[in-house]
C-alpha cells in the first residue's frame, strides 16, 4: 500500500472509533472524553471520514493508491 492510502485508511479508522465511542456514550449516558454534547463526536467523526475520502480520492487520481 502506498502511504497515501495508509493515512487514508487509519483517519476512516479513527473516524469509525469515535462514531464507536459516541454509540457507547450514549448507551451509558456518560460524557467520555469531556465532550458536553453528542454531537461533538460526530462532528469530529466527519473530519476524519472526509480526510479520508479526500486522501483515497487524490491516491486514486494521482495513481498512488493500489
Amino acid at each position: 500500500m502506498k502511504p497515501l492510502s495508509i493515512i487514508a485508511w487509519i483517519s476512516g479508522g479513527i473516524g469509525i472509533l469515535i462514531v464507536i465511542i459516541a454509540g457507547i456514550s450514549l448507551l451509558i449516558g456518560r460524557n467520555l472524553f469531556g465532550f458536553t454534547h453528542l454531537v461533538n463526536y460526530f462532528h469530529a467523526a466527519n473530519s476524519f471520514l472526509l480526510i479520508a475520502v479526500v486522501l483515497l480520492l487524490a491516491g486514486n487520481k494521482t495513481g498512488n493508491v493500489n
